[in-house]
C-alpha cells in the first residue's frame, strides 16, 4: 500500500472526491487505483475563514506501487504494510486458571486475550454488568442513593462507561491499532478507525463492552459481577490464591497462582489490602483540578467561525496547555463536547464529578477538566499511599461544600477571577445531574491549584475566544483523573510478590481508555508466555 498523508479537502467533499487527490498526487489513471481506505481524517480550524478536512489515506494499486511512489512529487507520501496482530505463543503449563480483578478496559481486553488463548480466565468485577449499573447510577443521580460498590466507578466497562468514550492517546504502541480493531468488531463505531478525535459515546459504549464479554463467557471464561476482591492469600511470596466477597455478604476463597490487578484507578479500599499485604507500592504523581463548562455554540464559534453550523463538523473540540513562567503548567483533559458534567463519587459523604458525553455530541454544553499536576512533594506525607489521602480530603470538603447531599460545588469564572463567593448561576446552565451549590470553589481545592487554574483561564482565554467568559461554570472538584499510586513491577510485569501483575490505570501504567487496554494486552500476553509456573 501506498500512505498519502496530509490531503486538504473541502468539508463537503466525497470518497470519489478524495480518490481524484490521490489520482492526481499519484499522477495515475483512475483505473490504477484498486482500493482508497482512510487511516485518519482531521480537521483544520486554524484559518477560521478556511476550515477543511485533512486525511491520511492508504492507496492500494493494482500494481507497481513503488514505481508511483517515484514518479511523485508529492512529498507526503511512502510504502507501508496493514497492521497485523500476532499473538504470542502459550507456554503457560499451570492448570489453574488465571483471576483478573476488574472488568474496565484493562480486564476486559486482557480477559479476552487469555479466553481465545483457552486459559478460561475467572474475572471478579465488584460492580455490576452495565444494564444494572446504569441503572444504580440514574438513581444516584436522580435520588442521590449512591451504591459504593457499583457506580460512575466500578462496574463492567470501568470508569470509562460514564464518559465520552474517548479513545486518543498519548503512547506510540502498535497495540493501539489492536484495541482500535477489536472495539470496531464488537460493535463500536467504524470512524474510530481513522477519525483524529475518536470516541464511542456513553451511550453506545455499554453495548460495545456487553459484546466483549460476551465472547469472554462463550471461550469459557467466566465475569463475576458483583464480587468484591478482599485479600490475597500469599505463600513463598507467591499467590496462592485470592478471597473475595459477594454482593449478599458471602465470603470465599479461591485458588490461583495468577492475578491481574487490573482495578482501576479508584479501588483505593483495594489498593490499601495490597500494600497491607507487602506489594511494593510507591507515590506517582497525578492531577487534580476543575470541569469548566461553557455553551456549545460559544465554543462552536471559537473553533470554526462561520464554519460552526457545518452539518460536516458537529460540535468542535479543544486541548490546551499552558506553562507560567515561575509556576506550575495546567492544561484540559477529556474535553466532552456537547455533554454534561457527572457526579461520580465511589464513596460516601466525598465528592467528585467527571465529564460525559453521548455518541452524538449535542448537548447544550461543552466541558472540559482543567488540570494542574501534583507531585508527591505536595502529597503532605512521604507514606505510599499519601495521594489517595489527598483525593480523600479534597472530596470530604466539596461534599460539605456542596451542601452535604451530592450537590457538586461551583463558581462563575467571573466570580473565581475576581476572588468572589457565587451566589447564583448565569447564562450558562450547569449540567450536574445531582445538582450544583455556588459558592468558592477555592475553600475544597489546595490553594496552588486554584491559583494556577486562575491563570490559565485567562490564558487560554487567549487561545480560544469566550474559554474565560464570566457566566462560564466551574464545578469541582475534578480528582479521579488517574491514579495517585503506582504499584511497582518488573521487566516480566509481575510485582514483588510472584504471579500477580499489576495492570493499567490502577496500577499506574495507563492513562485512559485505550493505554489502559493496551496495557491489559500486554499483562495478557506476559501471562501466556510465563514457563515458570511450576517452579516457585
Amino acid at each position: 500500500m501506498i500512505r498519502i498523508k496530509e490531503i486538504k479537502l473541502p468539508l463537503d467533499c466525497s470518497q470519489e472526491d478524495l480518490k481524484a487527490a490521490c489520482v492526481k498526487i499519484l499522477r495515475c489513471k483512475d483505473s490504477d487505483i484498486k482500493s482508497v481506505e482512510v487511516v485518519k481524517k482531521a480537521v483544520d480550524s486554524r484559518n477560521k475563514d478556511n476550515v477543511f478536512f485533512v486525511f491520511n489515506a492508504d492507496v492500494t494499486m493494482t500494481d507497481g506501487e513503488e514505481r508511483f511512489v517515484k514518479a511523485s512529487r508529492y512529498k507526503n507520501l511512502e510504502i507501508t504494510e496493514p497492521y497485523v496482530y500476532v499473538s504470542p505463543p502459550v507456554r503457560r503449563t499451570s492448570a489453574l486458571r488465571p483471576v483478573v480483578a476488574g472488568f474496565g478496559p484493562a480486564g476486559f481486553f486482557a480477559a479476552l486475550i487469555l479466553a481465545r488463548a483457552d486459559l478460561k480466565p475467572i474475572v471478579l468485577e465488584r460492580g455490576e454488568d452495565v444494564d444494572t449499573r446504569t441503572r444504580q447510577v440514574r438513581d444516584f443521580w436522580l435520588n442521590h442513593n449512591l451504591n459504593t460498590e457499583s457506580n460512575v466507578q466500578f462496574g463492567e466497562g470501568g470508569a470509562g462507561t460514564f464518559s465520552d468514550g474517548k479513545l486518543t492517546t498519548g503512547i506510540k504502541d502498535g497495540l493501539c491499532r489492536k484495541v482500535i480493531d477489536e472495539l470496531i468488531e464488537h460493535g463500536a463505531p467504524e470512524e474510530i478507525g481513522y477519525s483524529a478525535t475518536p470516541h464511542i459515546g456513553t451511550d453506545r459504549l455499554g453495548g460495545v463492552v456487553k459484546k466483549f464479554r460476551e465472547e469472554i463467557i462463550s471461550l469459557g471464561g467466566e465475569v463475576l459481577f458483583g464480587t468484591r476482591l478482599t485479600d490475597l492469600i500469599i505463600a513463598n511470596k507467591s499467590i496462592q490464591g485470592v478471597s473475595y466477597i459477594t454482593r449478599d455478604g458471602k465470603r470465599s476463597d479461591m485458588e490461583c497462582d495468577t492475578l491481574l490487578l487490573c482495578i482501576g484507578h479508584s479501588a483505593r479500599d483495594t489498593v490499601e489490602m495490597l500494600y497491607s499485604r507487602g506489594l511494593n507500592i510507591v507515590q506517582k504523581p497525578f492531577s487534580m483540578g476543575v470541569r469548566i463548562e461553557h455553551p456549545r455554540q460559544v465554543i462552536d464559534r471559537a473553533q470554526y467561525g462561520s464554519f460552526a453550523s457545518h452539518p460536516a463538523l458537529g460540535a468542535a473540540v479543544y486541548k490546551m496547555a499552558c506553562h507560567p513562567e515561575h509556576g506550575r503548567g495546567a492544561y484540559t483533559f477529556c474535553m466532552c463536547p456537547g455533554g454534561t458534567v457527572v457526579a461520580a463519587p465511589s464513596e460516601e459523604n466525598r465528592m467528585c464529578v467527571n465529564g460525559m458525553s453521548e455518541y452524538a455530541r449535542d448537548g447544550e454544553n461543552s466541558n472540559s477538566a482543567i488540570l494542574v499536576g501534583i507531585e508527591p512533594p505536595d502529597f503532605g506525607s512521604s507514606h505510599p499511599l499519601a495521594g489517595i489521602d489527598l483525593q480523600r480530603k479534597t472530596e470530604e470538603k466539596a461534599f460539605v461544600l456542596g451542601g452535604g447531599s451530592y450537590a457538586a460545588p461551583c463558581q462563575l469564572v467571573g466570580d473565581f477571577l475576581n476572588g468572589e463567593k457565587s451566589k447564583k448561576l448565569g447564562s450558562v446552565k450547569a449540567t450536574c445531574p445531582t445538582g450544583v451549590t455556588p459558592g468558592d470553589i477555592r475553600e475544597c481545592l489546595p490553594k496552588k491549584i486554584t491559583d494556577t487554574i486562575a491563570d490559565a483561564v485567562v490564558r487560554m482565554g487567549r487561545m480560544l475566544k469566550g474559554f474565560d467568559m464570566p457566566q462560564a461554570v466551574l464545578t469541582a472538584p475534578e480528582a479521579r483523573s488517574s491514579s495517585p499510586v503506582r504499584i511497582l513491577r518488573s521487566d516480566i510485569l509481575q510485582s514483588n510478590i510472584r504471579g500477580i501483575y499489576p495492570c493499567g490505570e490502577g496500577a499506574g501504567y495507563a492513562g485512559g481508555i485505550v493505554s489502559a487496554a493496551v496495557d491489559g494486552i500486554k499483562c495478557a500476553h506476559a501471562v501466556l508466555t510465563d514457563e515458570n509456573d511450576d517452579m516457585w
